[in-house]
């Protein structure tokens, strides 16, 4: 009996035989462009082939039992697998807005990628203790990922929850920003990632900062960003929507907000530190 891997390898072949095919065919026909046809025909074949085979492999691949442990590494694989996302969601799925309540049925379900088709994703911190904690806390056993929408000023959760060793989705809730435990932060942050010269005006009066040594691959450099000297260092910030995670119970507040932008693939890592002073918020440190 022929296994579903075997028949999606063998239509893989099959399709790019039959490209090739036409392609030789069209050649013939073109006469002097036969040779640069073929070539960027083969080319584009063995490309599409090979993204099929990676989507394939994708879908089949089970998820190591050591991803439970953590969360960060499940919900990179519960965000591209959709095989494992649609076992480890408690269906029907309950969806929150306000005193609605309604359920998603597993067929209905449409498969949520959340930040893995982005360049990289942010976190919101209290502290550098919860920051470093979460990197190896394998005792957490409940999580939230949030999509905030700073200018409909809306947050949709998503409520994880381990069960039995393994992590599940327990339903959506959609809330305003408002009622957000960040809430203050998050208008802060609307307007300060958008506006130079609001940024200035949240700045405390010497801001740290520390990035890598452009002399010494090994070596960080720390010096002092002032308000008018900002703009040559200010980061480009996403607005419109950006991530969180909540993990565990919420903490304590700090009057501080670590924000965190991490990328996927490029090992980018940008943190910046505010602090809740004279009644709004200032960055006092920047790390690169």
């Amino acid at each position: 009996m022929i296994s579903a891997k075997s028949k999606k390898k063998q239509f893989l072949f099959i399709f790019l035989v039959a490209v090739l095919l036409l392609s030789a065919c069209q050649g013939q026909k073109s006469g002097g462009n036969e040779e640069v046809a073929t070539a960027d025909t083969i080319q584009k074949a063995d490309t599409t082939a090979s993204t099929l085979e990676e989507e394939v492999a994708s879908e089949q691949a089970p998820m190591p039992k050591a991803a439970d442990e953590l969360f960060d590494d499940f919900i990179f694989n519960f965000a591209a697998n959709h095989k494992l996302q649609s076992s480890r969601i408690k269906f029907p799925l309950k969806i929150q807005r306000g005193e609605e309540i309604s359920y998603v049925k597993n067929g209905q379900w449409q498969m949520e990628y959340f930040f893995m088709k982005q360049d990289a994703y942010t976190l919101l911190f209290d502290s550098e203790k919860e920051m470093e904690h979460v990197k190896e806390a394998t005792d957490i056993n409940h999580a939230v990922v949030e999509k905030i929408y700073l200018e409909a000023k809306t947050v949709k959760q998503y409520v994880f929850d381990r069960v039995n060793g393994l992590w599940m989705l327990q339903e959506v809730i959609h809330m305003p920003m408002s009622e957000s435990r960040n809430a203050s932060f998050l208008e802060f942050y609307e307007h300060f990632a958008s506006d130079i010269e609001y940024q200035q005006h949240h700045l405390m009066e010497s801001v740290k900062f520390v990035g890598p040594d452009p002399d010494d691959d090994f070596s960080q450099m720390e010096g002092v960003i002032t308000p008018d000297t900002w703009e040559a260092f200010a980061p480009e910030l996403p607005s419109g929507m950006i991530y969180n995670i909540v993990y565990g119970d919420s903490q304590k507040d700090t009057g501080r907000k670590i924000f965190v932008l991490r990328g996927i693939a490029n090992g980018l890592e940008l943190e910046l530190v505010f602090k809740h002073e004279g009644g709004k918020w200032k960055l006092e440190k920047m790390t690169t």
